[in-house]
């Protein structure tokens, strides 16, 4: 067995042996390396077949860094390597200027369309010299072999420095080499300023050092400058407590408050709310110099100190917050807390009372969540205080207000109601619960309010109640009457004890000078001014007149008593003046306007019980009578005082003409002449109406029964103390959803109406996102003010979309807030960039194009006329102590104090090719003028990015 296995080991070595003798390399075969040039040939061919616009077509992607760079992608795979090969290139033909957004390596390089290969690897550049340079000898031969003029770029050493490696075959002769490095610290004192930069480019092709001093070289020059203001909050805590201290030591001086404590929107609408952030965190001044062609270092320094105002073109670049345009709700606003009160009103119609809400053994309270905390007393106090401050000056309701604000049935901005609904925005965290404790102390105010006579904070006192607001804005409004009312009648009161009292003391001083008929008459006086203090309320204001009456008179003049005239005149009371030349039936006497109350004010639910009764009964002449039987009786009563011996039929001539069927002769008309009028028109032919003139007629009825009563005597229709205990068992008693109904319609009209009042100067765009925004509201809060969610899950899901909307407004409008108050001067500068940006945040918010990308960041830039510099210099204010310690100027051209953030300098050097030793073998097409060097550097003092290219006669 030993010797058989050792027979076989022997005859497969003698085999191993045989075939390493027989084995031979076929140099007719293609090589891996020459297998990876045909494939990087093949692909190059492809895309060169193609063109720009069928690679379109093929799925070329665009870059989000540039607005016309596209790119195609291809793997290609070396021995076990795969190597991912891009072709850049553009749509357009013109060339680009570099102050429009480019790739990195079109502004290194100045290229136009260019292949990037690189190792597919976690670095993605080749850290390998040979490596490198084998990869971009292939990529050479290959374009050489399609005939390509292409540039092709290898990215190497570390991917943080930037590198490249690149070349450019021009044709026959020319051949372009490219390589660019970055130094990413402690840059060279000598390459800070622009004499260093200026001495390196011309060492690239000076045959010596001592040639910079002694040769004038014609170098052109390009220069970009780029400044950036100084961010709103660049004091750190040190610096602040450091000015906190310094101003507590000078707490008397009346100057010493510090500017910089300011915040931005103190004098907008809605700091009074909250505190937003600047949405514009700053700007980019990007300063661009025209070419100059330098000859010496001397010139440099001299460009170095010249003034950013010399710059042939200024281009504005705005710095906008980074998650100004998203959606996740993140910001604090009115948008943020109506959605809150949205939340509210879905969990409101678990309970059907306020309180419990309040109560902690309400059954349903387990269901309350532990965030929804109560704000301790001292805020609810601060709060209160706020609401029931007495203003001597009532508010213009009407100001600023929106023209389509009266569509959504709220109540004004500056109402009591809209005023809790704003705080309760704010307190706490706008839950259920907070709501409820903050209602029902707002409802006990309310009540003391009543109870002690004191006029209502913020409620209009003209004596109406306004129906296009809700229904709680209403009752206040009604209250506030009510307490009015209330008042004159305690104030008459206390007037008609303190006149008796006078009367007595005044009879006892005359009884004791004996003067009985000077006590009469002062005792008249007295009583005669009371009455005419009575009398005094019969004015437009109290009391209303006919709608014939062409000049109304005091009351007084008419009741005068005069011996002279008949005995009916003598009697006649609250009369406004004769109506024309109308005369009574049974007497041929004027007949007189008497002054009549007001009819009685209802809010909106006393007006839909009162259609609630007609349609049920129906309408007809005694139900309506029965219905304004006090207003009516009031009316007759005042008629028959004023018009002493009228009968029905003169009443309802005066009162309701269409129920009086007059004959041809009085339907012509009154007679101008009295006395004419007397002897032709009276007594007037004529007969009740059908309705009128029916047996049992209940006006009849109200007639007979209604005394001889003036309007000043009678008793008032409005009975304050009975509608004002009315109205405050209605906020008593109302529903929890009731009232998050009427706060959610109230709460978005006065967070619209509080934005509508910013100044935002000229901005269409922003004029019609508020229309929409107005005419949105209206339609979607339309459920609530009627007072009846047919679907609530449906509402409460409108709403909510409602509450987005009203984010993406008012980010707008706090974006036009702002750029306003920068730019009031030039208001050309804010126009256009709100414009540029609410063009791009169109898609954000679903009004856009489907199909663009939402994710690109905002980025325009807006070149500045001579008449704009200066006040876009003057942004750039000088740095304090606090903002400049932490770094040394160490860079020229300087604005304002403010060195540039980054300097980009394009050195270029032309050659005629006629000029050089390979002319007598240059075809005659490239006997012209050539950049044969170009060097683009980029950087601060602290960051130094270089990138050169050469052109070489091969």
């Amino acid at each position: 067995m030993a010797s058989s296995s050792k027979a076989n080991l022997a005859e497969q070595d003698e085999g191993e042996e045989a075939e390493e003798i027989e084995h031979f390399n076929d140099f007719t075969l293609a090589s891996s390396w020459e297998r990876f040039i045909s494939e990087i040939e093949a692909t190059c061919r492809q895309w060169l077949a193609d063109g720009p616009k069928r690679l379109l077509e093929k799925g070329a992607v665009h870059l989000d860094s540039s607005d016309n760079i596209y790119k195609v992608k291809s793997e290609l795979k070396n021995a076990a390597k795969i190597y991912s090969m891009e072709y850049y290139f553009e749509i357009s033909g013109k060339i680009a200027d570099w102050n429009c957004t480019l790739h990195d390596l079109q502004l290194c390089f100045g290229v136009k369309e260019f292949l990037v290969i690189s190792p597919q690897s976690a670095s993605g550049v080749v850290l390998d010299a040979p490596e490198d340079t084998k990869l971009l000898s292939a990529v050479s031969i290959a374009l050489a072999n399609c005939s390509s003029l292409w540039p092709a770029f290898v990215p190497v050493h570390d991917p943080s420095r930037k590198a490249f490696i690149g070349i450019q075959n021009m044709g026959t002769i020319f051949t372009r080499r490219f390589e660019a490095d970055r130094i990413g610290s402690q840059v060279p004192i000598k390459f800070m300023h622009l004499e260093g930069l200026y001495e390196l480019f011309v060492s690239k092709f000076a045959y010596c050092m001592s040639d910079h001093s002694m040769h004038l070289f014609r170098v052109h020059l390009l220069m970009k400058l780029t400044y950036q203001t100084l961010p709103n909050d660049e004091d750190n805590y040190d610096d602040i407590q450091e000015a906190d201290t310094e101003s507590a030591k000078s707490e008397t001086s009346p100057g010493c408050d510090n500017p910089n404590r300011k915040h931005w929107d103190d004098d907008c609408p809605w700091n009074e709310w909250y505190s937003a952030e600047d949405p514009v965190m700053g700007f980019d001044l990007v300063v661009t110099w025209s070419e100059k062609v330098v000859e010496s270092s001397l010139e440099m320094a001299e460009m170095e100190n010249a003034s950013p105002h010399e710059a042939e073109k200024w281009i504005l670049a705005p710095n906008l917050y980074p998650n100004l345009d998203s959606s996740k709700g993140d910001r604090i606003g009115f948008a943020s807390q109506l959605h809150l009160l949205v939340n509210a009103l879905e969990m409101s119609f678990e309970a059907p009372f306020i309180e419990d809400f309040v109560s902690v053994e309400n059954p349903g309270s387990d269901n309350l969540e532990s965030t929804m905390v109560i704000p301790p007393p001292t805020v609810l106090d601060r709060v209160l205080k706020d609401l029931f401050l007495e203003d001597p000056q009532l508010p213009d309701f009407a100001k600023d207000e929106h023209k389509s604000s009266r569509a959504i049935k709220g109540a004004p901005v500056e109402s009591l109601f809209a005023q809790f609904c704003l705080h309760s925005l704010w307190f706490g965290n706008c839950n259920i619960r907070a709501i409820s404790v903050l209602w029902i102390e707002f409802v006990r105010e309310i009540r003391w309010h009543w109870e002690e006579s004191q006029p209502l904070p913020k409620i209009p006192a003209n004596g109406s109640i306004d129906l296009a607001t809700c229904l709680i804005n209403q009752k206040l409004q009604m209250l506030a009457i009510c307490i009015g009312k209330k008042r004159e009648l305690n104030e008459e009161f206390e007037d008609c004890i303190g006149t008796k009292d006078n009367a007595s003391a005044n009879m006892e001083k005359m009884q004791e000078v004996n003067k009985v008929g000077d006590e009469s008459s002062s005792f008249h006086a007295q009583s005669q001014a009371f009455d005419e203090k009575r009398d005094s309320l019969l004015t437009p204001e109290g009391f209303n007149g006919s709608k014939t009456v062409e000049s109304k008179f005091s009351a007084n003049a008419q009741d005068v008593h005069s011996a002279d005239k008949s005995t009916l005149d003598s009697i006649r009371r609250g009369s406004a003046g004769p109506v024309g030349s109308m005369k009574l039936l049974k007497l041929c006497q004027s007949l007189h306007a008497p002054f009549t109350q007001s009819a009685p004010l209802m809010t909106e639910d006393m007006h839909e019980e009162r259609l609630h009764a007609i349609e049920t009964f129906g309408f007809s002449c005694n139900f309506s009578a029965q219905l304004e039987r006090e207003t009516l009786s009031s009316d007759m009563s005042a008629f028959k005082a004023a018009n002493p011996g009228a009968v029905f039929e003169d009443f309802i001539r005066w009162y309701s003409p269409r129920d009086w069927e007059n004959d041809e002769s009085e339907a012509k008309g009154p007679s101008t002449d009295l006395t004419e009028g007397m002897n032709i028109d009276w007594p007037p032919q004529g007969r009740l109406s059908r309705r009128m003139s029916e047996s049992g007629n209940f006006w009849r009825k109200i007639w007979d029964e209604a005394p001889i009563l003036p309007a000043s005597e009678q008793k008032p229709l409005l009975d304050p103390n009975r509608e004002g205990e009315k109205i405050l068992h209605y906020l008593e008693t109302m529903q929890p959803h009731q009232l998050l109904e009427q706060m959610v319609c109230t709460a978005f009209r006065a967070s619209a109406d509080t934005l509508n009042q910013t100044n935002y100067g000229s901005l269409k765009e922003m004029d019609t996102k508020m229309d929409q925004l107005y005419l949105t509201m209206a339609s979607t809060l339309r459920p609530l003010q009627v007072n009846l969610l047919s679907n609530t899950s449906d509402t409460i899901e409108d709403l909510q979309r409602l509450c987005v909307v009203f984010e993406h407004v008012e980010k707008l409008l706090i974006l036009a807030a702002s750029l306003h108050r920068r730019f009031r001067q030039v208001p050309r500068i804010s126009e256009a960039i709100f414009s540029n940006y609410y063009n791009f945040y169109l898609p954000t918010m679903g009004i856009g194009l489907a199909d663009v990308d939402t994710q690109k960041e905002f980025d325009m830039k807006l070149q500045l006329s001579q008449n704009e510099r200066q006040v876009v210099s003057n942004m750039f204010t000088p740095p304090t102590a606090n903002q400049s310690w932490r770094k040394v100027l160490s860079m020229g051209n300087h604005l304002n104090g403010h060195e540039p953030i980054l300097r980009e300098i394009i050195f270029s050097m032309h050659d005629n090719a006629s000029d050089n030793h390979y002319a007598s073998s240059s075809p005659r097409d490239y006997q012209q003028d050539t950049e044969t060097y170009r060097m683009y550097t980029c950087g601060t003092s602290n960051d130094l990015r270089v990138a050169l290219s050469i052109i070489s006669y091969d």
